[in-house]
């Protein structure tokens, strides 16, 4: 999905609001995702300047890196909205910035876009969330980025429980909740009262041009389900109409070292990784939902290229719905028990990250009393994914990699002396090939 692109004239002036008119945006976390770069869809200040034009003021913005905040002030002043930037103040941590403004600035909304090894857990360094409530009170609302920790899934509920005791407002960006075909499905659900019977998911992946390694590694990104389908995992739990019963998850998975799991394009080289880290090529897994419906999931990495095929399919009694291509280019087909000829859904504006923080804005809005924005079709006004709700989520795709991990084990373990050095003679060979050097004709016995 092509990033929105910020007004070229002027800041975008809605009508004048009643009483206090500017929301007070501060960003923790200056990277890409929150300001932008060639090379991502993200910009989240992008986002939010076109939502608030001229009632937005953002007080300050923390991250480490000053040369990166002198960087986005100089842009900022170049861009459309020039003004909610011209008191913006630098702070390396949140600690320097509540020391220096102390209660004289308030925030409505606060964006938590640092790395996630800094926020999911109550231990010291790593609480972002827990420490953002102590310093700034529970009255801003807080976007925090996906994923909510690095750790597994206990630390996060812990996280979860003190946030609601300490009645917070923190929502997860789980964009594709969003998006406004996968609200059409959601208003059509409603206004038939279905019972949803079946929900299913295909993930298939490009991977000959995926160079960033440690995606390839379990042990730093999670694997494509915790990493990358943890996106599906969310929308088809939203869209189930129940909660899924963990202990009805079934896994299973294709590995590296099985023939149908040799993949000839990759550009790392595998060789470095352990082969227990190495990620599966496939991976499908089914459950129940606590209404009795039933989910399945599949992952694949497989494509070439740069596009991703995937689609979400949702089955009631007479209806089906297919969401199809919902990162690019999103189209809801809709079959009815009035007609077997499917209904198409798309809008040219389905931007998931702009509406999505329309419904974040409108909720920082809404608790600090302020005047709302202006109602758009098919856009909420309230963020979709509690800190709580994304721990449910993080849950399923932790349980779905134990499955997983367990089925490769359990296929590694089979292997015989004679598979185990043909999977390290192919494993060498795509080595060679990534290192530019020629095929290996004998590769030792690997140790059992």
């Amino acid at each position: 999905m092509a990033p929105i692109s910020a007004p070229t004239s002027a800041c975008p002036s809605p009508p004048p609001p009643a009483g206090d008119g500017k929301v007070t945006v501060a960003f923790v976390g200056a990277g890409a995702i929150t300001f932008g770069s060639p090379t991502v869809v993200w910009n989240h200040s992008a986002r939010i300047e076109s939502i608030l034009g001229s009632r937005l003021e953002v007080p300050f913005i923390v991250d480490p890196n000053r040369a990166r905040f002198d960087q986005i002030m100089e842009e900022k002043a170049q861009g459309p909205c020039p003004d909610a930037y011209k008191n913006t103040q630098f702070f390396r941590t949140p600690q320097e910035a509540a020391e220096a403004l102390g209660s004289q600035t308030k925030i409505d909304l606060f964006l938590l876009a640092s790395p996630p090894h800094f926020r999911g857990t109550t231990l010291e360094g790593r609480d972002l969330e827990l420490e953002m409530i102590k310093l700034f009170g529970n009255v801003p609302t807080f976007f925090v980025e996906k994923p909510i920790a690095t750790t597994r899934p206990e630390e996060p509920v812990q996280v979860a429980k003190i946030l609601r005791e300490a009645d917070s407002a923190v929502g997860i960006g789980y964009m594709m909740r969003y998006l406004k075909v996968v609200q059409k499905v959601m208003s059509i659900i409603r206004e038939n009262n279905l019972r949803v019977m079946m929900v299913t998911g295909r993930y298939a992946m490009a991977y000959n041009l995926l160079d960033k390694h440690p995606w390839w590694m379990k042990s730093q990104q999670g694997g494509p389900i915790i990493e990358q389908a943890t996106h599906f995992c969310d929308l088809m739990r939203y869209l189930g109409g129940g909660e899924v019963d963990l202990d009805s998850v079934q896994a299973t998975t294709l590995e590296h070292n099985e023939p149908a799991g040799e993949l000839d394009l990759t550009i790392i080289d595998e060789a470095k990784i352990e082969p227990e880290d190495r990620v599966p090529r496939a991976t499908s897994a089914f459950w129940k939902y606590s209404t009795g419906a039933i989910g399945s999931l599949t992952h694949i990495v497989a494509l070439h290229g740069v596009g991703y095929s995937n689609e979400i399919s949702v089955y009631a009694d007479g209806y089906q719905f297919r969401l199809y291509d919902l990162y690019t280019n999103p189209r809801l087909y809709v079959r009815t028990p009035q007609s077997e000829k499917e209904q198409v859904y798309s809008y040219d504006d389905d931007d998931m990250f702009y509406n999505e923080f329309y419904a974040f804005v409108s909720a920082a809005i809404a608790r600090a009393n302020k005047a709302p924005l202006p109602v758009q079709d098919l856009l909420r006004t309230e963020f979709l994914t509690s800190y709580e709700d994304a721990c449910k989520t993080f849950e399923l795709t932790w349980k779905i990699r134990d499955l997983s991990d367990e089925v490769g084990d359990k296929s590694r373990e089979k292997m015989t002396a004679e598979e185990k050095i043909a999977v390290a003679k192919a494993t060498a060979k795509r080595s060679l090939r990534v290192q530019g050097g020629s095929p290996v004709l004998d590769v030792p016995a690997p140790a059992n």
